[in-house]
């Protein structure tokens, strides 16, 4: 995942996130996506994610599909 476009994206189990955009660790410099989720969670509100770890695929039912997938910039009624 080379450019990071905040808007919704939906998990491979489903769900939805905002992603507000990117942050750097203060101390590695490491990227971090920023996003909230869009359903109701008790955890907290405001979620980071290695960028590497957000853009990377994962392997379901012996098929390779990414950990997070961009569906545009509306929120999608549920």
């Amino acid at each position: 995942m080379d450019e990071m476009i905040p808007g919704i994206y939906e998990h491979y189990k489903g769900r939805k996130y905002l992603v507000i955009g990117t942050a750097a660790h203060s101390e590695t410099l490491e990227r971090l996506v920023v996003y909230v989720p869009l359903y109701d969670s008790p955890g907290p509100r405001l979620w980071v994610r290695p960028r590497s770890m957000f853009g990377e695929t994962v392997e379901v039912a012996g098929k390779s599909i990414p950990r997070f997938r961009y569906i545009g910039q509306e929120i999608p009624d549920e």
